[in-house]
């Protein structure tokens, strides 16, 4: 590793959420991720930084971006990667969640990933184990890696975030992506805008430093960012809107909503998306204003980094006897 490179330090030992982090810890966590964005995109995406950890991804909530870029990114760096199912996990045959941890704890991993249905239930996981944790997404409480994913590719785009203008739109309640996003572009110095029907804000979001929309073109004027947003039905207990149809008339991404936006405005979406829902197909698909397939390749990067700066801070793994 290069002497600069090994001098960088995240000063925690967990990643659970990117309330509280500061601009320079953030700005680390950046950085690092920028470095493997190069390097995955050479023919040889391997280095031997984790050889000898053992990161295991327990996603009781099931995701298919999240697990496989985690995956990808902790084999990439050379470590050995266990994915736990949860149709097959002894949580669904009625373990609790403390039983869980300390069953994992026992097989002494270095990192575990943890997507969870419910908010908190990563940090209390954090609080039985020995190794480094990272949340995977919990609830509608938190998702830091993919804010970080966002903010890189931000960043890689436009070349700042401070000053921008991100207007993150649809259903913000239910929505753990919104709330680190808001974490970390408040913090980084961007101006953040939701635009929601009023069912879909919490009541006291502007408390976190944002100012609320509920019309679509109002919200979006001159805004350099539109981040969509999926509406989370499993989330949803009640009616939170008459249709789908009337959803995507007021609250849908199409080139008519975008042309009040900067001419260069990028469009973004956590994925998976619902196509005539949130966003228009000829909106999502388009290759000059949408950053969606980038965001997948900068998660992969953002997670890499991640595991590195994570691990660091553990005991160095005991040497192998041959």
């Amino acid at each position: 590793m290069t002497g600069a490179a090994s001098n960088v330090h995240f000063p925690h030992r967990h990643l659970l959420g990117i309330e509280g982090l500061s601009p320079d810890e953030i700005t680390v966590l950046l950085d690092r991720s920028e470095s493997y964005v190069e390097q995955n995109r050479q023919s040889d995406k391997k280095k031997s930084l984790l050889r000898g950890r053992t990161i295991i991804n327990l996603f009781i909530e099931a995701s298919t971006r999240t697990r496989t870029s985690f995956e990808l990114a902790g084999k990439r760096l050379g470590g050995d990667v266990i994915n736990i199912s949860i149709a097959t996990s002894a949580i669904k045959k009625g373990e609790t969640l403390i039983d869980t941890a300390m069953t994992l704890n026992a097989m002494h991993p270095d990192v575990l990933v943890v997507r969870h249905p419910h908010s908190g239930a990563v940090k209390l996981l954090s609080e039985k184990v020995n190794c480094a944790v990272i949340n995977g997404g919990d609830g509608s409480h938190e998702h830091p890696t993919q804010a970080l994913l966002d903010a890189l590719t931000i960043r890689h785009r436009t070349g700042r975030l401070s000053g921008l203008v991100v207007a993150i739109c649809g259903d913000i309640t239910h929505s753990r992506v919104a709330r680190s996003n808001i974490h970390l572009l408040t913090t980084m110095g961007a101006r953040v805008r939701l635009i929601a029907p009023r069912t879909l804000v919490p009541s006291d979001a502007e408390r976190l430093g944002v100012t609320v929309f509920h019309d679509m073109k109002a919200g979006l004027a001159d805004c350099d960012i539109v981040m969509m947003l999926r509406l989370q039905t499993e989330r949803m207990h009640r009616n939170y809107f008459p249709s789908i149809r009337e959803y995507f008339r007021f609250f849908g991404l199409t080139y008519d909503k975008l042309s009040v936006a900067k001419p260069d405005a990028l469009v973004m979406h956590p994925g998976p998306m619902n196509r005539g829902v949130e966003i228009d197909s000829e909106v999502a698909d388009d290759i000059g204003r949408s950053a969606i397939r980038e965001q997948v390749e900068m998660g992969v990067a953002v997670r890499m980094a991640c595991l590195e700066l994570l691990t660091r801070n553990l005991p160095e793994p005991p040497p192998e006897v041959h």
